[in-house]
């Protein structure tokens, strides 16, 4: 599609370059990507110190357990990194912004995706968890093949797919409670990302099964990590993650536009 010599493309591209530019107009921007680092290094130092004086969980040691939650927030990360506006939806509503994106004759979801600030630190997240993964699958002595690294590259992106999806849903839950933002914050680091340090065979059949099917953490996280690194999990399990998060992030596409046909103003 193509309005005013841009396609959408395109302008979702200029939007990136503009909010760059502008966060690199401050002098210690250096000091906010270091911060990030940190932040984010010392994240699974808690799980590590743990499996340090235990030696295992469920019978999976720290690089196995790291390689997992590395690869949840590593997604976590692609998805904030490429959408964040709808991360951000409920404080867009709050402020009334959102009442003049309906004005503007470009599709609703480029426009709330670019919407709030894209963040140069947030390459820290991707960057950061991509490194440790890479440490984690040389401390197991795992070796990836070209079949394993794409059933890698399949649960980084069924995993980004995942959380926009997961974005969605809240968003269309915050046009009908306004407050309602605070809930993707508890769903993914109360739960997704957090339910990624435990081994599955470790939780209650009926919280296993809703990390697998219902809100797929696992398939995109666990699984096609386990089948490429040849843990004893099947192929057919690691190759649920891309069509189980397309699904949940449909399922949230209908949800989100439902959501639309009944938003009144919030005001400005």
């Amino acid at each position: 599609m193509n309005r005013g010599g841009l396609s959408d493309a395109a302008l979702y591209w200029r939007y990136v370059r503009i909010h760059i530019k502008t966060q690199l107009q401050y002098k210690g921007w250096y000091v906010d990507i270091f911060i990030t680092m940190f932040a984010i290094f010392s994240d699974p130092l808690d799980a590590a110190l743990m499996l340090d004086r235990f030696g295992s969980v469920g019978g999976m040691g720290a690089a196995r357990i790291m390689a997992v939650y590395s690869m949840a927030i590593f997604a976590y990360g692609l998805s904030c990194l490429f959408a964040r506006g709808f991360d951000y939806f409920p404080r867009i509503l709050i402020a009334g912004e959102f009442d003049r994106l309906l004005l503007r004759p470009r599709p609703l979801a480029l426009q709330t995706a670019a919407h709030a600030s894209f963040q140069y630190h947030r390459l820290c997240r991707v960057i950061g968890m991509g490194a440790v993964f890479i440490r984690c699958l040389r401390a197991q002595g795992a070796a990836i093949g070209v079949g394993g690294a794409i059933l890698l590259i399949a649960g980084a992106l069924g995993g980004a797919l995942l959380f926009q999806g997961l974005f969605l849903a809240v968003a269309c839950l915050s046009i009908r409670f306004v407050g309602a933002g605070a809930l993707s914050e508890l769903m993914i680091f109360g739960g997704m990302n957090n339910v990624a340090k435990v081994p599955p065979r470790l939780l209650p059949d009926g919280l296993r099964v809703a990390f697998t099917y219902v809100l797929p953490s696992y398939a995109f996280c666990y699984y096609p990590v386990a089948a490429a690194c040849g843990w004893g999990e099947p192929l057919w399990k690691g190759l649920l993650c891309v069509p189980a998060s397309a699904a949940f992030l449909l399922a949230a596409s209908s949800v989100w536009k439902v959501g639309l046909k009944h938003y009144q103003s919030t005001g400005s």
